[in-house]
C-alpha cells in the first residue's frame, strides 16, 4: 500500500499547512497510541528540537497519545539519536522526534523510532495511517496516559556519546568549533567535547526558535570555517538542527564532507579489525572518490538509496556495521541504532588523536570527483523517470560524459523538489550539463 502522510522521513511539511497542523497532529498522537497500545499500555518518549511550532505539537500529541491511554515521558529539546537512545534504553513502545531536521524554522515534521531505537517498520506506518482515518475515541478517565518529564535526560545521552570513543582517550591537544546550528545539540555537543578534554569554542548555541538553520549548521559551513580559521582552531564540526548528520572542517579551512567522514572511520576500524566484514553502504549520492578509495583498502562500497532508512535496511541486510550519506548522516551500528552527528564527529576526533594526523591529512586519501547538485521546485510531485523529455536529455548528458561520470535524478522523499546530480572528472563540464539538464525539468514542470 502507498503510504498517504509518511515519507522517508516521518511526515514534514510547512507548519500550518496539512498535515502539519495542531489537529492533524493530535490525531496523529490518538492514532500513534491506538497502534502501540494493541500490545497493553506503554510509555511513549516525546523529544523536539528547538523551533517553536515544537511547544505547540508537542502540546497535541501528548492530547492525542493521553486520549488513547498511552503514558508520555518529555524529554523536551534532544537531538534526535538522542531521542533513539533513550527509547531503547527506557524501555518505551516508541520515541517521537519534533523536528524537521535541516529545515528553517517554519517548517516541522513527526517521526518515530522503535523501542528498538530504529525507525518504524512500513507495516506499522501503515497502520497508522489507517487509525488516522478513523475518528477519535477517548479512554475512560481511569484509563487515561499520564505524562511526565524525565529532566536527566541530557545527562544520560551526553555519557553515552562519551562512552562511544575509548575510556582511555584523552582530547586535551585537540582545539575544536562546534557549531550547533541553534538546533537540538547545543546543550548537549559542547559538553561531550569539553569533559572528554577538548579545548571547545562555540557558535550556534542561541536558539531563539526562530534562527533553527539560519545561516548556521550543516548546511552552512561558512559560518564555522570562518570561525575555525579565525581561532586557529584544529576542527570544526558542524551540525544540523536535529543533530544526526555532521559536516566538518578541516584546519586550513576545507569542508570535509559524509564520504570523506564515512571513508576516515572505515579505514580506522579496518586498522582495529573491528570493520565487520569488507563493505560499507553509501547511497547513489556517494562521490565516486569514496568509491575508488575505499577499492585501494580492499573495502567495497554498496550504493543503496538516498535516505538514512535505506542505509540502515542495507546495513543490516548485508551484515555491515558501517554506512552513511554524503550529506553527512554517519550510521556507526557498532556504536548506536542510528545517525548521530555527535558520535560521528567523536570517531573522528579520536582518530586524530589516536593517529596523532590532521583531519586534513587523514582526508587526502579520497580524490574526489567534481559534483553538481541542483534542486528543481514543483507544485506537484512527479516521477522524473516517467517524463520522455527529461529521460532523452539525460542520456543525452550520458553520452557526452562517456562512462567518466554518472547522472542522478529524482524526487525528493522530504520536499517538493526533483533533486538533480551530475559528477564527472571536469567541475566545468558537469556545471554546464547539470544546469542543461535543469533547465529542462523545469520546462517540463511548468507544463503540467
Amino acid at each position: 500500500m502507498k503510504k498517504k502522510y509518511f515519507g522517508t522521513d516521518g511526515i514534514r511539511g510547512k507548519v500550518g499547512t496539512h498535515p502539519i497542523t495542531a489537529d492533524v497532529v493530535l490525531h496523529l498522537g490518538w492514532a500513534v497510541g491506538r497502534v502501540l497500545a494493541r500490545g497493553g499500555q506503554g510509555k511513549v518518549l516525546i523529544g523536539k528540537d528547538t523551533r517553536i511550532s515544537g511547544y505547540m505539537f508537542e502540546s497535541a500529541l501528548q492530547a492525542g497519545l493521553s486520549s488513547a491511554g498511552v503514558d508520555i515521558k518529555l524529554l523536551g529539546p534532544m537531538p534526535t539519536p538522542g531521542i533513539a537512545y533513550l527509547t531503547r534504553t527506557l524501555h518505551a513502545k516508541a520515541g517521537i522526534v519534533i523536528s524537521a531536521s535541516h529545515n528553517p524554522y517554519y517548517d516541522n515534521g513527526i517521526k518515530f523510532f522503535s523501542s528498538a531505537g530504529t525507525k518504524l517498520a512500513d507495516e506499522v506506518e501503515l497502520a497508522i495511517e489507517s487509525e488516522l482515518e478513523s475518528p477519535m475515541e477517548t479512554v475512560s478517565s481511569s484509563h487515561l496516559g499520564k505524562v511526565e518529564r524525565i529532566v536527566d535526560a541530557s545527562g544520560r545521552y551526553i555519557e553515552f556519546c562519551k562512552s562511544t570513543g575509548p575510556a582511555s582517550i584523552d582530547l586535551s591537544g585537540i582545539k575544536v568549533v562546534i557549531d550547533c546550528a541553534h538546533g537540538a545539540t547545543y546543550h548537549v555537543a559542547p559538553d561531550v567535547f569539553k569533559e572528554m578534554g577538548a579545548n571547545v569554542i562555540t557558535i550556534g548555541v542561541s536558539p531563539n526558535g526562530l534562527n533553527i538553520n539560519d545561516g548556521y549548521g550543516s548546511t552552512s559551513p561558512e559560518t564555522l570555517r570562518h570561525k575555525v580559521l579565525e581561532s586557529e582552531a584544529d576542527v570544526g564540526i558542524a551540525l544540523d538542527g536535529d543533530g544526526d548528520r555532521v559536516i566538518m572542517i578541516d584546519h586550513k579551512g576545507e569542508i570535509v564532507d559524509g564520504d570523506e567522514l564515512l571513508y576516515i572511520i572505515a579505514r580506522s576500524r579496518q586498522r582495529d579489525n573491528t570493520l565487520s566484514g569488507s563493505a560499507v553502504v553509501g547511497t547513489l549520492m556517494s562521490n565516486i572518490g569514496l568509491e575508488k578509495a575505499l577499492t585501494t583498502l580492499g573495502i567495497s562500497l554498496i550504493r543503496a538509496q538516498v535516505g538514512d532508512r535505506y542505509v540502515l535496511e542495507m546495513l543490516q541486510n548485508n551484515k555491515c556495521i558501517l554506512g552513511g550519506e554524503s550529506s553527512g548522516h554517519i550510521i556507526c551500528l557498532d556504536r548506536t541504532t542510528t545517525g548521530d552527528g555527535i558520535i560521528s564527529a567523536l570517531q573522528i576526533l579520536v582518530e586524530i588523536a589516536t593517529t596523532g594526523r590532521s583531519l586534513y591529512d587523514l582526508k587526502e586519501a579520497i580524490n574526489k570527483y567534481p559534483q553538481c547538485l541542483i534542486n528543481v521546485h514543483m507544485d506537484q510531485k512527479i516521477n522524473p523517470h516517467e517524463d520522455k523529455m527529461i529521460m532523452s536529455a539525460v542520456r543525452d548528458v550520458e553520452n557526452q560524459l562517456r562512462g567518466e561520470g554518472r547522472v542522478l535524478l529524482r524526487s525528493s522523499g522530504t520536499e517538493s523538489v526533483i533533486r538533480i546530480m551530475v559528477e564527472g572528472p571536469s567541475e566545468s563540464q558537469v556545471s554546464l550539463l547539470a544546469q542543461q539538464l535543469a533547465q529542462v525539468v523545469t520546462n517540463s514542470v511548468n507544463q503540467l
